[in-house]
């Protein structure tokens, strides 16, 4: 995953497969950097990358894209890729994560992290639909016929929408293990492509109910 930012977990029972390692405040305070973000998300994007791929996408030189790597490897952003490189040059991988943005926003040290980190989210997820839909004319039928851009306004209460987001993130995660398991096995012969996939519940401002 890839950046994921989940439903907690009910404390009475196991944690859904679905969820990924919980970062803390120094985390988020290590992770919360223009150019590291960048990097994640490429990472996320493109799979794997090295500090060389890194420093063409970002402009940045290589010795500051091996530097912010290393960084991101202390605290569990990004690990090696053990199915790529020749010795010659590390290749990374972006690991998921997840984060109590409650408790981090109440920390006063924490609260500029998170709110940069969501600033950079709302940045990206607005460019990366502006591009799709800007290039979706040049796709296959096939590929634009199987994105979706859709929205859902429902009344719920808090707990009936906790149980939403955990059905959703559940059937995310079925069917990307699943699709995973497959190419593993080389059981299609079909194109694979990165698909960026956006989840969003939450409650509306009171006074419009």
């Amino acid at each position: 995953m890839v950046e994921r930012k989940t439903p907690a977990a009910d404390s009475s029972s196991d944690e859904p497969a679905y969820l990924a390692r919980r970062i803390d405040a120094s985390a988020m305070k290590a992770f919360a950097h223009p150019l590291r973000m960048a990097m994640y998300d490429y990472l996320n994007d493109h799979e794997s990358a090295t500090a060389t791929m890194l420093a063409r996408h970002t402009g940045e030189s290589t010795g500051q894209t091996s530097y912010h790597l290393r960084q991101l490897e202390r605290h569990g952003f990004v690990e090696e890729d053990p199915t790529r490189g020749s010795g010659r040059e590390r290749w990374w991988k972006a690991v998921g994560f997840r984060m109590d943005g409650d408790d981090l926003a109440k920390d006063s040290e924490t609260r500029p992290a998170v709110a940069a980190m969501l600033r950079n989210q709302v940045t990206q997820r607005a460019e990366a639909l502006q591009d799709w839909f800007q290039r979706s004319e040049d796709e296959t039928e096939r590929w634009r016929q199987s994105s979706i851009n859709a929205r859902s306004t429902a009344k719920l209460t808090a707990q009936e929408a906790t149980d939403l987001n955990r059905a959703l993130m559940e059937t995310i995660h079925e069917h990307t293990e699943a699709a995973k398991a497959r190419h593993e096995a080389a059981d299609s012969a079909d194109e694979t492509r990165q698909v960026r996939l956006y989840l969003d519940v939450f409650p509306l401002p009171a006074e419009d109910q």
